[in-house]
């Protein structure tokens, strides 16, 4: 603790992934606390500013892989069950972090909407609030967001670019010819990953 507040120790990684270089941030206990593309680093500098307000957070280079870093190495090499055990914590309110749990119930190979994801959380109104929540995501990738598409198939925003939201779904095998190889599945299925 230092100054009365407590401190968070980062490392970071910087993978080359096909899409870029990826930051990839884990704590002491091999946590994934971050990751997202180098090209965005402002915005993960301030979605962790946002989420550990009342954190002192100090990030160094990291000596070597870590697990969550191998596991993305591994999705981008097709195996793309890997992102599942990877093990994460967030700061965020405890409504985001219900949703960001939710996202990670999204398997590869599926989308889903920000009503189905409001809906499944018993919040059927909160659609906006999800959307929120999914823009504040600061876990790319291993968080899912890029699984959440519009109620009407079409992609909508991700921070890292529509272009990459594309690609991951077409990595997934999610997204052909511009739109989605099947409809938007309700996440009822995936109940048991929350």
């Amino acid at each position: 603790m230092i100054g009365g507040m407590t401190t968070l120790h980062l490392v970071v990684e910087r993978l080359a992934t096909p899409l870029g270089t990826m930051l990839v941030l884990t704590d002491d206990r091999g946590r994934l606390r971050a990751a997202d593309w180098e090209d965005h680093e402002a915005r993960l500098s301030r979605l962790l500013r946002q989420q550990y307000r009342h954190v002192r957070v100090v990030v160094s280079d990291a000596g070597g892989r870590s697990e969550a870093a191998r596991a993305i190495e591994a999705y981008f090499a097709g195996h793309l069950a890997a992102l599942d055990q990877v093990d994460v914590e967030t700061g965020g309110t405890a409504f985001q972090r219900q949703v960001w749990a939710a996202l990670r119930g999204i398997p590869a190979g599926r989308t889903s909407s920000y009503r189905d994801v409001a809906t499944d959380l018993g919040r059927p109104a909160a659609v906006r609030a999800v959307g929120l929540a999914n823009g504040a995501n600061p876990i790319a990738l291993v968080v899912p967001c890029h699984r959440v598409i519009g109620a009407s198939g079409a992609l909508t925003g991700y921070g890292g670019g529509l272009d990459r939201k594309r690609w991951l779904l077409e990595h997934e095998g999610t997204w052909t010819a511009g739109r989605p190889s099947e409809p938007p599945v309700p996440r009822r299925f995936a109940q048991d990953r929350l």
